[in-house]
């Protein structure tokens, strides 16, 4: 959905700094928001949602992350806004250190992503009920090889049950409820 968005987006032609290939990924996502028939923005509600409020695009909000796999792939319960439960797999632990903290953050893959190709990363932080959603938000990480991901906050999303209730949305577990503000990414209005 928003992929695409973004891949019509990376069509237009490179950006030549960070600054504008974030602003550009949330130009496509705002196009994606307002014009697609997957929008999960209701389309009433689109005047007065869109464009979506974001914090300034900081590069200190972007740092190296080394992930740590758990030894098996551990099956667990999320719970979701609605109040149900979804299965996800605890693939392990991403570690970095965000302005001089040390910090970690657990990732997951959905049960029927067997090869791994994405990690799912909902948190929440001090901004959380207040600045944004209080259920938290996500980023996503296409997998690496490596073990060291790009882990960029800017891109830090809302999910999708904040536009429309019909959505269920995992909540972010206690283990990824960090005692710092991440003040990068979406923002509530």
């Amino acid at each position: 959905m928003v992929a695409l968005a973004l891949s019509a987006a990376a069509c237009a032609g490179p950006p030549r700094t960070y600054t504008e290939e974030i602003a550009a990924r949330r130009a496509a996502i705002d196009t994606f928001m307002r014009t697609s028939s997957e929008s999960p923005v209701p389309p009433e509600k689109r005047a007065e949602i869109l464009p979506l409020p974001y914090y300034p695009i900081d590069e200190q909000y972007r740092v190296p992350a080394a992930l740590k796999v758990v030894g098996s792939s551990q099956i667990i319960e999320l719970s979701l806004s609605t109040g149900q439960k979804r299965q996800m797999r605890r693939i392990g632990m991403l570690a970095f250190t965000l302005k001089g903290e040390p910090l970690s953050l657990t990732a997951f893959a959905d049960v029927d992503d067997v090869q791994l190709r994405r990690l799912f990363l909902p948190f929440g932080d001090l901004t959380s009920g207040t600045e944004t959603y209080q259920g938290g938000r996500y980023l996503d990480l296409d997998r690496s090889a490596s073990g060291v991901y790009d882990l960029d906050f800017n891109r830090a999303y809302h999910p999708y049950c904040v536009f429309d209730a019909r959505y269920e949305c995992p909540i972010p577990p206690p283990e990824n409820r960090m005692k710092v503000a991440i003040r990068a990414g979406e923002t509530l209005p």
